[in-house]
């Protein structure tokens, strides 16, 4: 029998014709190891997509968006190449047989009352999550819903070796009016040598640690002052990622499946963000975590979970690109393991805690040494790969992003931009991410979670303005300078 999920999941929607555009030609180029082990990473159950969604008032039509992402995107080269795998690793190679309309898609939402309407968009983003790109052309695909709360919805699936989200930040601003392609800067980068340096540190943990920050003073990323006291803290760094403990057993740990749930919060204003955070002399970072440790904290409770002393880790995205990096795509991100507090439920007492936590991770080598550890898997036979990054996985129950967007709501074909939100893939058996973006004034937390694990993950992006509202009126208490 075929489910309703399933016929959607399967619909191809009819496709209106727009004026073929043929691709600028770009050389084929040799992919790095970082980028080879993500395009590896795909599962069935975690496939290694970006994904996306653009809410927009008023509405935008399907030629429109495909004529401006056809004129946008296709100045990057990786937009326009395939992958093809040889016996060196993998390589990008222009797609001859490029067409726009495998790419920009128009999609019909079922019809649904009006405060239905966004449940209906996170089902059929839960259901992209899961279908895998075409291997055979560019890793990319935009869904465009025309009609959707009085304007339109642009859904994206970027495959994760493409990019990563600081760059993919870079392709979205190009992509507004106004938006230009940035250039390269023609100078060094973090280069494939000092990302195998770093993976040599990590599996030397003792006896590698100099070398690689040899390495890394000769491209000036450490300073040679303070180079005994960097070698203590990366061999400290590379020990504790060595032996990282496992995290706290819940339900939202264990195998996830083939389906995917989707949720997000309305904006919070982020002003009053800003000012709580200043009220309680902590970072907004601090206050959204551990917000994001409420609200998780809270959903367990309410599921009749007990939460005292139990902690949730989530791996966090460190970006590492330096200037020489603009307008190039590729990965140049770390992982920093952050332990957040399930079971503190005074929500003074847990901001604080997470602010001491955080602060602890300043300074850290690890976001480094796991780039390293990236490119040293990438280099492995993919046997190796999975058995190395399982390791981490089996240790950690989310991934979370905090990205910093426009403080301002951009315009797209005319339209205001009145959303944006973002989700990073989740790999091996990790089960859930986790995004917090703050865009146009406000900040939303948004989680793509496996059906399984976490069914229910709009009661946590719920909790999590509860979370918030609770530390907004404790701050509102705290004894004012006249």
């Amino acid at each position: 029998m075929v489910t309703q999920s399933m016929a959607n999941a399967t619909r191809k929607p009819p496709l209106r014709r727009v004026p073929k555009k043929e691709p600028q030609v770009f050389a084929p180029e040799r992919m790095s190891p970082v980028d080879r082990a993500w395009l590896r990473m795909d599962s069935p159950a975690n496939l290694m997509m970006i994904l996306g969604v653009w809410i927009i008032k008023p509405g935008v039509c399907f030629e429109a968006v495909t004529k401006r992402l056809e004129e946008r995107l296709l100045q990057y080269p990786r937009f326009g190449q395939r992958v093809e795998v040889d016996t060196l690793g993998a390589r990008w190679v222009q797609d001859e047989d490029f067409n726009i309309e495998r790419h920009v898609v128009l999609e019909h939402l079922p019809k649904v009352t009006k405060h239905q309407e966004r449940q209906a968009l996170q089902d059929r983003l839960a259901e992209l999550a899961v279908q895998p790109l075409d291997m055979a052309h560019p890793l990319w695909q935009f869904h465009l819903v025309e009609h959707y709360q009085g304007g339109s919805a642009l859904m994206a699936r970027i495959h994760h070796c493409i990019a990563d989200g600081v760059a993919l930040i870079g392709v979205t601003q190009s992509m507004v009016d106004g938006g230009v392609v940035p250039k390269p800067v023609p100078a060094d980068s973090l280069d494939e040598t000092v990302l195998k340096a770093l993976g040599e540190a990590l599996k030397g943990l003792w006896s590698e640690p100099k070398k690689g920050l040899e390495v890394l003073l000769e491209k000036g990323l450490a300073n040679s002052a303070d180079l005994a006291k960097q070698a203590y803290q990366v061999v400290q760094d590379a020990s504790a990622l060595a032996f990282l403990p496992d995290d706290s057993t819940t339900r939202l740990k264990g195998t996830p499946g083939l389906h995917k749930r989707v949720a997000w919060c309305e904006p919070l204003p982020f002003d009053e963000v800003k000012a709580v955070a200043h009220a309680l002399n902590c970072s907004i970072n601090d206050l959204l975590m551990s917000c994001v440790a409420g609200a998780f904290g809270r959903y367990l409770r309410a599921g009749g979970d007990e939460t005292a002393a139990k902690e949730f880790r989530a791996m966090v995205p460190v970006n590492l690109r330096t200037p020489a990096d603009v307008g190039k795509m590729g990965n140049r991100f770390g992982l920093a393991p952050l332990l957040l507090p399930l079971g503190i439920e005074n929500p003074m007492e847990r901001v604080y805690e997470v602010r001491r936590r955080m602060r602890a991770m300043k300074g850290s080598f690890q976001p480094l040494l796991t780039l390293g550890l990236l490119a040293a898997a990438g280099l492995l036979v993919k046997p190796g790969q999975d058995a190395l990054l399982e390791l981490f996985s089996k240790k950690t129950t989310a991934v979370l992003t905090n990205v910093p967007g426009p403080r301002t709501k951009l315009k797209f074909l005319g339209a205001t931009l009145e959303q944006d939100l973002v989700w990073v893939p989740q790999s091996g058996s990790v089960g859930l991410g986790v995004s917090l973006l703050s865009y146009g004034g406000g900040v939303q937390m948004g989680i793509v979670s496996d059906a399984g694990l976490c069914p229910q993950p709009q009661a946590v992006v719920d909790n999590f303005a509860h979370e918030f509202g609770a530390l907004s009126l404790l701050a509102l208490m705290l004894p004012w300078e006249a």
